[in-house]
């Protein structure tokens, strides 16, 4: 099958739904596939050999952070050429709503299409501005993907339509097989040490690491072994602003890291913490913590119940409170099968969303979409609706 795939965001910058895409693209080529890959990038990058760069990208406020997108008739043009060319079985976009290239993918293609919805947002002013661009892209698309509970139940009650629930992958031997970073975890014992794990934008207020940050600030005194390991976007000083001086050469800042990297800092962790306080319709790096084998303590959001099984695969916390996640910390950093028996149970509950089970679940999607339409993707001219 010849499958053509679109993610909105750019590949210059790392992201949640830019991992998905790969990981979906390879475990796909891994089944026989041919695959293609459009995304915004810049022409020198360093793109995987799969992946067409679609032109430079601008940052646009987007559900809460920062997306980098691609849009304008230079980029227009040059989706139009990669549907030519690439004469797709099935066309495969991301988040269509964004104002990218999945948005324009759909507009310009005729034949079988499937979408596939990462966010829960309902509504933003570029959206509210563009109804008429919304109704037409919902009705060229032939089948929805939806990654969670959550994100599908949008389709169904704000977008007039159903979708599979098909969740993210996960790498999972990648994680597991991971080597730590050299010196870390270290020892974890009662009232002694533990390595904490953070990895994101640290800045980023719905991302809830002041709350991360608070917990670690108030045990660190009692335990002099205790470590902070973070990997993200960010500056160093706006990390290291709101720790006491005295525990700075306690926190360790990695900045941004590579895939490979970012597996080797999460088996680097006795606990992965997420503090996240809103704006999230999955747990990805949940997923990739579980595959690591590391214990996780996260806040409750229903979309963080649901993947660690209601608080049997990882710690739950009231979301927004610091005094109820340094409490779950410091139990979990003392109770050794506590935490053994949260990583058993992860590891369970994260071989459904291995890869190439995963990617079983698209293809038939794929199929039923084909079988709804009238043949290949074609392009198609399109005209904005008045």
């Amino acid at each position: 099958m010849r499958i053509g795939i679109v993610c909105p965001y750019s590949f210059d910058v790392p992201g949640g739904v830019q991992n998905h895409v790969v990981d979906l693209a390879e475990a796909l080529i891994d089944l026989g596939h041919e695959v293609s890959v459009l995304a915004p990038a810049d022409e020198d990058a360093a793109l995987p050999p799969y992946v067409v760069a679609a032109g430079r990208s601008v940052p646009v406020p987007y559900n809460g952070s920062v997306a980098r997108v691609s849009f304008g008739p230079v980029v227009t043009a040059r989706v139009r050429r990669w549907l030519n060319r690439g004469q797709f079985d099935v066309l495969h976009v991301h988040e269509p709503f964004a104002l990218s290239v999945s948005l324009l993918a759909v507009l310009c293609a005729r034949g079988p299409v499937v979408a596939t919805f990462h966010t829960a947002m309902t509504r933003s002013r570029a959206l509210a501005a563009a109804q008429g661009m919304l109704q037409l892209v919902l009705e060229k698309i032939t089948a929805r993907i939806a990654v969670s509970a959550l994100a599908r139940r949008v389709q169904v009650e704000h977008l007039d339509g159903g979708a599979v629930e098909i969740p993210n992958g996960v790498a999972v031997a990648k994680y597991a097989n991971a080597e730590p970073l050299p010196g870390w975890p270290g020892d974890c014992g009662p009232g002694t040490g533990g390595t904490l794990g953070f990895l994101g934008r640290f800045t980023e207020p719905r991302k809830g690491f002041g709350l991360l940050r608070e917990a670690f600030v108030a045990l660190a005194p009692d335990r002099p072994g205790l470590r902070l390991l973070v990997a993200g976007p960010g500056r160093p000083d706006d990390l290291y602003a709101a720790v006491p001086a005295g525990l700075r050469d306690r926190v360790t800042f990695l900045g941004l890291v590579s895939e490979p990297d970012k597996a080797r800092m999460l088996r680097s962790v006795h606990l992965y913490v997420a503090p996240n306080i809103g704006g999230e319709s999955f747990g990805m790096i949940l997923t990739e913590a579980m595959a690591a084998g590391a214990a996780v303590v996260a806040s409750d959001l229903d979309a963080f119940r649901r993947v660690l099984d209601d608080g049997r695969a990882g710690e739950l916390f009231p979301t927004g409170d610091p005094v109820a996640l340094r409490r779950a910390v410091a139990r979990l950093l003392d109770d050794a099968p506590r935490r053994e028996a949260l990583a058993d149970h992860a590891r369970q509950v994260v071989a459904t969303f291995d890869w190439p089970a995963v990617a079983r679940q698209v293809l038939e999607v794929y199929a039923a979409a084909i079988e709804a339409t009238d043949g290949r993707v074609l392009y198609q001219e399109w005209a904005e609706p008045p």
